[in-house]
């Protein structure tokens, strides 16, 4: 079976699956798409199975061919974590690196140390996604991400090395024609919850998620990142808190007004996370600099 199934086909058929057909299969892998029918075709010949249906210019996998991507993936994801150990223990570098980055921050600070990186002129493949909540940490357990920064909430014990990026101020913010703006003083909490709150949702897969809701609304929106929520309640859809550092401009030019809550919301201390026992150069060079970095939390 190992002769049939080469590492080389099961990346075809996966570049095939996610790129859709096998013209830009062949882009992505940077070959010619005839190189990738004979490589399909010849698998499809020793399995004895039709792996893809044509649909148009589409590529569709069949039952067979679901089957053999969704081991094949295991057995490539296999052959990289191998490939990545060796090449470690030869120089110490690693050949990727995945990051996750809560949308409570910046990007700029992540930006700034991967443009820095990049001059190092490292063979590293750099990954980032973004989470929310406890995403972060749903990264970490799951391996999507070897480090997680901003993540908040209740700290695992023994599992994890932790350094503090500081702590987050949250205000309550509205746009300037809201209803809520016309009210004095400190606004009661029954009248927030006449009014659709936006939320961040958790990006959590594998571990339990969580909800960063402090009061009790008529209706809620969720959306995928901070920045999404900060649009919605700039448009008056709704209301909600904001972490102070990413609305500064907002609050300046008046497209968001902050004011004042009967139930405010505390400070949230946000860190950045790794496994313990990790000790791959890129890893560390990442710690070192994003520790450094001006998350501009104050």
């Amino acid at each position: 079976m190992s002769s049939i199934l080469s590492l080389d086909a099961l990346k075809v058929l996966d570049a095939i699956d996610k790129k859709g057909s096998f013209a830009a299969a062949a882009e992505s892998l940077y070959r010619v798409p005839s190189a990738l029918t004979y490589t399909v075709q010849k698998l499809e010949q020793d399995l004895g199975s039709k792996l893809f249906e044509r649909h148009g210019t589409r590529s569709i996998l069949t039952d067979a061919g679901q089957l053999v991507l969704a081991e094949g993936r295991e057995i490539l994801a296999a052959a990289s974590r191998l490939e990545n150990a060796v090449r470690q223990l030869e120089t110490g570098w690693e050949t990727s690196i995945s990051l996750a980055l809560d949308t409570v921050l910046a990007d700029a600070p992540l930006l700034d140390a991967i443009a820095k990186f990049t001059e190092l002129g490292k063979q590293v493949t750099i990954n980032v996604s973004k989470e929310a909540l406890g995403g972060g940490w749903d990264a970490l357990y799951s391996k999507r991400a070897d480090i997680a920064i901003g993540v908040s909430g209740e700290l695992p014990r023994g599992q994890y090395e932790l350094a503090k990026l500081g702590e987050v101020q949250f205000v309550f913010a509205i746009a300037p024609q809201h209803p809520l703006n016309q009210l004095d003083g400190v606004i009661p909490m029954a009248a927030l919850q006449q009014y659709p709150a936006v939320v961040v949702a958790d990006s959590s897969q594998a571990l339990s998620q969580r909800s960063s809701g402090l009061f009790a609304s008529r209706q809620v929106i969720r959306v995928s990142s901070m920045p999404d929520k900060i649009a919605m309640q700039q448009r008056g859809i709704g209301v909600g808190f904001l972490p102070k550092h990413l609305i500064k401009t907002e609050l300046k030019t008046g497209n968001l007004i902050a004011r004042e809550v009967e139930q405010p919301r505390d400070s949230l201390p946000l860190y950045m996370a790794w496994r313990k026992g990790e000790q791959g150069k890129a890893l560390s060079w990442f710690v070192e600099r994003l520790t450094d970095a001006d998350w501009g939390l104050g």
